[in-house]
């Protein structure tokens, strides 16, 4: 992994933002010898966070359905 400096850093910041998401993590060193590291944050998602669909379906047309598929698996 490549320890950038701070002034390389702020001059390449929108690149090394790409490369921190390519390869995980950067890292940044700064004159008095501290070093940061800067990482892409993992979102707190559900796999099953899923956009809705417009099925024109009403809540009754939807609940028969639900509900014999419901059947089916019990049969």
């Amino acid at each position: 992994m490549k320890v950038y400096t701070y002034s390389e850093a702020r001059q390449n910041l929108a690149r090394l933002l790409d490369e921190a998401k390519k390869e995980g993590e950067i890292r940044i060193k700064r004159r008095d010898g501290k070093t940061y590291v800067i990482k892409p944050l993992e979102e707190d998602t559900s796999p099953l966070d899923v956009e809705g669909i417009d099925s024109d379906l009403s809540i009754d047309e939807l609940n028969t359905i639900v509900r014999e598929g419901r059947e089916r698996y019990r049969a």
